[in-house]
């Protein structure tokens, strides 16, 4: 299992802490200082939508031009400026055998993905 993100990120805290919590082992990539490639922002798009992986409500996106904002049209627009603005990259995203499966942190979601 991958967890992708920020350590700084309250959410993906939250969600390092719930799954060493249940005995789940894990590597942790961070996208800030290990960068993140079109190739894994496409597949996380393909499994989650472009419009969910894109943070529209945190500070990274509050803090771009209305001109970068209304930009972004579609997946490939979307993923330029998440390349550019890794901030902006809804977290944790968690792989679970190289494939994406779950995106934020939802308890719920989590007992259901990764003991069922």
């Amino acid at each position: 299992m991958i967890v992708y993100g920020i350590p700084n990120c309250n959410t993906v805290k939250k969600a390092r802490t719930w799954l060493s919590d249940n005995g789940l082992n894990y590597e942790f990539h961070d996208f800030k200082k290990q960068g993140i490639t079109a190739e894994k922002l496409n597949e996380w798009c393909a499994a989650f939508g472009w419009e969910r992986v894109l943070n529209k409500k945190g500070t990274t996106w509050k803090k771009l031009s209305p001109d970068q904002q209304n930009n972004v049209k579609d997946q490939e627009t979307a993923v330029a400026i998440l390349l550019e603005y890794t901030s902006a990259i809804k977290r944790p995203v968690i792989e679970l055998n190289g494939k994406p499966v779950l995106l934020s942190f939802d308890e719920e979601a989590y007992n259901k993905s990764l003991f069922s």
